[in-house]
């Protein structure tokens, strides 16, 4: 059944083809034979881009030669790019530094639904065989969504009109203790004189085994502290992801009409088994405590169709859009625990099952001279999504009835219009100007057994981008946008969680929360060297307002929520508000470009660097600190060398960050990361074969957290520990993986 409406979503394009194939082959304007793109033997450099606001465009034969398997792996390698992942995970993606709920993840144009508690997509789950270029979106326009304080990724799948023939690939993933697993897809496009049709089939199977120590201390070892237990664990995720999609396009003498569908299910193993060791009165620490098995079992789907046109109708375009996405979770996660001697037993047992759906329509109609054009329209969007979290009582080591807190079980039901215009005016030929608004108009309802909440909001976003390109090689641009973060869905959802953050708090969602809003501010300088290459400096600064904080309101509840009677528990209310302020700012540089200069152009270089700062006031603390897990810099440099003579090439990547700091009520976090480096050798065999061989994780990184653990009955025990240096836990963990290698052969045909 799952497989049938997997294949169902992504093929549905296919049902309106019709007989494309019989038709006489006419080849559209444009279209690229595939194996000049798979087996081209050139060096492909970041796109030159003449959009009006500031975007950063790069083709799948950017990130190719090192074979990443998803959208994550190729987004290593562009700037103020960076994970908070475990070692050779890419899922949540970071731009700028900010958590992932700051990032807008769009695929064709489109926000696609994800698991995640804020919003976010999880990139690793988009393979990259099925990309056809990957769009940085700094700073939007009026017609683009106003999501994304940090930035927005828009992951452009790949269509019938731009290629011609199909290809085949078959690879295997090695990782370093000897495990194999495979992957091969294959793609086929296919046009005539007025129709073009793109078909893909991928499979990818995917494991990673991650090596974990922790050292605890009863305080830190700088004063003193003493090691209490060391816990060696294995964690492996071992899954395979099946996807599909296809497109096809009608064209007419005045427009054209697109329909497209995507699929992709994911289905993992995450088992984890850890052993904690103390001292055996030797001073070695080999005497087992204690062990801990957790196996969680991941499904999860994601679907799209979608259906666009533009025509031009009277003086000027008019363009639509339509689609349905969703996401589907069924998820499961154990814990079995024994003490050292006796045998493993239930723990806790927690399913997870999430259903999100959501309808998007657009239209817009753009008129007006070339040098003055006027684009209105409004998109409008249905959202739903049932989520549940539900723990199982445990009865003699048995699992039994389901028992979840109140309000675990929610729907929030969302709808959004809005509006935009859109003036983009050229007073020059070197000099464009580009203003809108855009106009949001929710209206949001959360529902549990807790009662249902409605709220409202509506909100104007603003945006204006400047383009001056005084010559053909520079370009100068500034520009300033409203952008928002909404809440995170278990915020919004009215439950209650008795002995949280501490154990004599409750805390209880808020449905009235309201997004986050930033003015961001951005200013750049573009210069291209000579035919193919290019470098780029970028000034960013954002100013947030209405930060979603944990706040103490001041009330006393029970376990569950409502008024303390005599011989009950009482709890202090915490409650998510929107109470803070932050800014954040940065440098993003980045070049890429052959060695023309040096009479080398089969040499092609790589590199950017993003400078990273930001101010928001702790609201536990009162303390001033960066955003959480924001690193002052990450990097990437790499190189590519082609030899034609031999149908050659090789290249290699490294990729690196400093330092970032995540700080909670009773834990601060300092996390670091190795540099992690990959490379990969080709061989190209005529035109239509290529075989690469491509690895990751040279460096076999290391990733390290400290923890500073503090305790306390109450926030205000705790912070008088934290503020008087009172450590009742310190913690070392680091985590390894090991080499990741993979063999790869395409072929076009």
């Amino acid at each position: 059944m799952k497989l049938n409406l997997l294949l169902g979503a992504a093929l549905a394009p296919l049902a309106l083809a019709g007989g494309v194939c019989a038709q006489d082959a006419a080849p559209a304007a444009g279209a690229t034979a595939v194996e000049d793109v798979i087996v081209n033997g050139e060096i492909v450099f970041r796109n030159r881009t003449t959009a009006e606001n500031p975007i950063l465009s790069y083709d799948l034969e950017y990130f190719q030669p090192f074979e990443p398997v998803s959208v994550g792996e190729m987004l290593k390698r562009v700037p103020g790019v960076t994970f908070t992942s475990d070692v050779l995970e890419f899922d949540g993606v970071s731009m700028r530094g900010l958590p992932p709920g700051y990032t807008n993840i769009l695929i064709n144009g489109r926000r696609a639904p994800g698991g995640e508690d804020d919003g976010a997509f999880l990139v690793d789950r988009i393979p990259a065989e099925l990309v056809e270029r990957i769009e940085i979106i700094r700073s939007p326009r009026a017609d683009q969504p106003s999501d994304g304080i940090g930035g927005a990724i828009n992951v452009v799948l790949k269509e019938g009109a731009q290629l011609e023939g199909g290809s085949v690939r078959a690879g295997v993933l090695v990782n370093g203790d000897g495990e194999v697993r495979p992957s091969g897809s294959v793609t086929w496009a296919g046009n005539t004189a007025n129709t073009s049709l793109w078909a893909a089939l991928n499979y990818q199977g995917r494991r990673n085994p991650k090596e974990k120590r922790s050292e605890r201390y009863d305080d830190d070892p700088a004063n003193g502290g003493v090691l209490d237990n060391i816990e060696l664990q294995d964690d492996t995720r071992d899954g395979e992801d099946l996807s599909a999609n296809a497109e096809y396009t009608v064209r007419f003498d005045r427009g054209r009409l697109r329909f497209n569908g995507l699929a992709v299910d994911t289905n993992r193993d995450e088992d984890e088994t850890s052993l904690t060791f103390v001292d055996n009165g030797a001073g070695v620490f080999d005497e087992l405590e204690e062990t801990e098995v957790q196996a969680e079992r991941i499904s999860q789907q994601s679907y799209a169709l979608g259906v666009d046109g533009e025509f031009d109708v009277g003086p000027g375009e008019l363009d639509f859009k339509g689609g349905w996405s969703a996401f589907r979770e069924d998820s499961s996660s154990r814990a079995d625990a024994a003490d050292a001697g006796d045998p493993l037993e239930l723990d806790e047992y927690v399913e997870t099952d999430i259903s999100d759906d959501e309808y998007e329509f657009g239209v817009a109609y753009t008129f007006g001279p070339d040098a003055l054009r006027l684009k209105l329209g409004a998109d409008y969007l249905s959202k739903e999504r049932d989520a549940a979290e539900v723990e199982f009582d445990i009865d003699n080591g048995a699992i039994d009835d389901p028992d979840p807190a109140p309000g675990a079980i929610y729907t929030i039901e969302e709808t959004r219009l809005e509006p935009f215009a859109r003036l983009t005016w050229e007073p020059t030929d070197a000099l464009t100007i580009d203003a809108g608004l855009r106009y949001e108009m929710m209206d949001r309802d959360v529902s549990s057994d807790l009662g249902v909440v409605s709220s409202e909001a509506d909100e104007l976003f603003p945006s204006l981008h400047l383009t001056w390109s005084p010559t053909a090689q520079d370009q100068f641009r500034a520009s300033w946008a409203r952008t928002q973060r909404r809440p995170e869905y278990s915020f919004l959802a009215p439950y209650i969680a008795s002995e949280e953050p501490a154990d004599e708090d409750a805390l209880r969602g808020n449905p009235l929360l309201e997004s986050e809003f930033a003015n961001g501010f951005d200013v750049g300088y573009e210069r291209r060297l000579g035919t193919r290459g290019i470098f780029g400096v970028n000034l960013f600064y954002r100013e947030i307002e209405n930060l979603i904080e944990l706040t103490d309101t001041g009330t006393e509840v029970d376990e569950d929520g409502g008024p303390v009677d005599p011989g009950d528990d009482a709890y202090n209310l915490i409650e998510p508000r929107n109470i803070g302020d932050g800014t954040t700012w940065g440098i993003e540089v980045d070049l890429s470009a052959p060695l023309d200069v040096v009479g080398l152009p089969e040499t092609g270089v790589f590199f950017n660097y993003t400078w990273l700062d930001s101010e928001v006031v702790d609201p536990f603390t009162g303390v001033e600190r960066q955003f959480r897990n924001q690193p002052q810099n990450v990097w990437n440099v790499g190189f590519i060398q082609n030899l034609p003579a031999w149908g050659a090439s090789f290249g290699a990547s490294l990729y690196g960050r400093d330092e970032g700091y995540e700080s909670g009520l009773d834990e601060l976090v300092k996390v670091e990361y190795d540099q992690d480096l990959e490379a990969f050798v080709e061989k190209r065999f005529g035109d239509r074969v290529v075989i690469r061989l491509s690895a990751q994780n040279l460096l076999d990184k290391e990733k390290r957290e400290t923890f500073f653990k503090y305790d306390g009955d109450s926030i205000e025990e705790i912070l008088d520990n934290r503020a008087n240096g009172d450590v009742d836990e310190y913690e070392l963990e680091s985590e390894r993986s090991g080499v990741l290698y993979q063999v790869t052969l395409r072929a076009a045909f």
